[in-house]
């Protein structure tokens, strides 16, 4: 066989490799790694079809429904898409310090049986205003601290 068919055979089988990896990327590794994003009305309009399927979910925390046990790391709170369907959701990690009641959120996870939103990951929606603290600069960390949460609670 000549240099020249072994260069060949070489390019033909690397072509070959290269084709039948984005044909698994296509096919098989992206697809099955998909989340898709869902309102709380959406993820309800799915009927049977939500349950245990990995989602996003995405919605304002309901004021007065927060229920956080530390020692157990146990949350639970009431998601809106403010059209008037709600969703439970539990999670079994620490929610993040931004996290609060009236709060937009996205949660990750699946919808059990017993129509509650099992999330695996929490995520804060949040602005990306910076608001520098207010007053003398000299002043201690907990009463910055102090002036920038009484500076966001009006946002």
């Amino acid at each position: 066989m000549s240099t020249r068919n072994s260069k060949r055979m070489v390019l033909i089988a690397g072509a070959v490799v290269i084709l039948s990896g984005f044909a698994y990327l296509i096919y098989g590794g992206i697809g099955s790694n998909i989340v898709y994003m869902l309102t709380t009305g959406e993820l309800a309009a799915k009927g049977d079809q939500a349950y245990g399927q990995q989602v996003r979910l995405g919605g304002m925390v309901v004021p007065g429904t927060v229920k956080w046990n530390a020692e157990a790391l146990d949350l639970r709170f009431v998601m809106t898409d403010l059209k008037g369907t709600q969703t439970t959701v539990h999670s079994q990690k620490a929610p993040p310090q931004m996290f609060k009641e009236g709060q937009g959120v996205v949660v990750e996870g699946k919808l059990d049986r017993s129509g509650v939103f099992e999330s695996d990951n929490l995520m804060v929606k949040h602005n990306n205003e910076y608001k520098a603290p207010a007053g003398d600069h000299g002043a201690k960390p907990e009463e910055m601290y102090k002036s920038l949460v009484k500076g966001s609670a009006g946002s």
